[in-house]
């Protein structure tokens, strides 16, 4: 085994260390290094060791839990672009209600050898789950980073948007347009991104109404993630006289628009929505919505570099990188009923339907 070493090592012009440490796998090894030893094996006439030989597609794996909200295809998308840049092949694995879990698809990316893996808020952003899953991937050792969703104590990259600030600056722009009767839609309480959202609108409504904490609860409704769910918390929100709406999705804003339409009133005309991700075709929508935007190309970039990074050896940074969100203003929003300056309520019959 000296012999066969020293020959790779003398045919790559490298350390017969550098050779073990691509033989086994190792990280710690520059891409043009560990390809001038695969090279030299195959010269010498050597075999490559089976797990070399299945990952030397450079597969890496992208874990999203679905595509029916527009903004996981679009981070799909950059994802695989970057990587592909990189040199890699990903493998996309979705969830569905029902289908293949997120252990059981690392399960068939491990048995595929994968570089690393890519989680989309994925369980990371559950405080209920069990974290101990990213742990023990990271002790294989294989590199992994986590989008949108924190856990101080997983040691890898995290890319996350500033959920806080977006609720914060939603507040911000109803208050500016005269609302009062602000309301909060947005997903179940276990998860992080859920947790930051209600923090940044309730500190927001307690600055800029000087609210007491009793009278904000009132106003914040947690329901399902998507348009049914957006549509019934909007529905409990209207009967508590809401003028304005802060919705932690683009999708729950297009349902808690449906709930307003039901009940014959107008958006903004009634009720002005504001919604989270500036997903696909959200300025097409009737009326076209305003929207907080996740800065999904840079976050989707960050992540690729940071993971392409962990996979050659050049540890990226084990802490969570914050993008700030932007506040985009379409017809959605308008001066609040009863304000100055406000609109007369159009009286389009077009409004009792929501083109999709």
């Amino acid at each position: 085994m000296r012999a066969r070493l020293a020959d790779i090592a003398a045919q790559a012009e490298v350390s017969e260390a550098t050779v073990s440490r691509v033989l086994n796998d190792r990280p710690g090894v520059a891409p043009e290094t560990r390809q001038a030893v695969l090279t030299a094996l195959d010269v010498l006439g050597y075999e490559r060791p089976a797990r070399l030989r299945k990952r030397s597609a450079g597969l890496v794996g992208l874990v999203v839990p679905e595509l029916e909200n527009p903004i996981f295809p679009a981070f799909a998308q950059v994802v695989e672009s970057g990587l592909a840049q990189a040199g890699f092949t990903s493998v996309l694995c979705t969830q569905t209600p029902g289908g293949v879990t997120e252990d059981e698809y690392v399960e068939m990316l491990l048995d595929r050898q994968v570089s690393g893996i890519v989680f989309v808020s994925g369980l990371h952003a559950d405080t209920a789950a069990d974290h101990t899953r990213y742990r023990k991937l990271i002790s294989r050792p294989l590199p992994i980073v986590l989008v949108n969703g924190y856990v101080p104590d997983i040691p890898a990259p995290f890319v996350s948007c500033d959920d806080r600030e977006a609720a914060e600056l939603a507040v911000a722009h109803l208050v500016a347009l005269g609302h009062r009767r602000i309301g909060m839609i947005t997903g179940p309480a276990r998860f992080v991104p859920v947790q930051r959202k209600l923090a940044g609108y309730k500190a927001a409504m307690r600055r800029l109404l000087g609210m007491a904490d009793e009278e904000i609860d009132e106003l914040a409704e947690l329901s399902l993630f998507g348009v049914e769910g957006g549509e019934a918390a909007a529905a409990r929100l209207l009967d508590r006289g809401v003028t304005g709406l802060v919705c932690g999705s683009d999708l729950m804003a297009l349902g808690a628009i449906r709930a307003a339409r039901q009940r014959g009133l107008s958006v903004p005309g009634d009720l002005s929505v504001v919604g989270y991700d500036d997903s696909p075709l959200m300025a097409f929508t009737d009326p076209p919505l305003t929207t907080m935007r996740q800065p999904v190309t840079a976050m989707a970039v960050a992540a690729v570099r940071a993971l392409v990074d962990e996979i050659n050896g050049h540890a990226a940074p084990h802490s969570e990188y914050v993008f700030r969100p932007e506040l985009v203003v379409r017809g959605s929003t308008a001066v609040a009923p009863g304000s100055a300056g406000s609109p007369p309520r159009p009286a389009d019959p077009a409004n009792v339907a929501l083109p999709v």
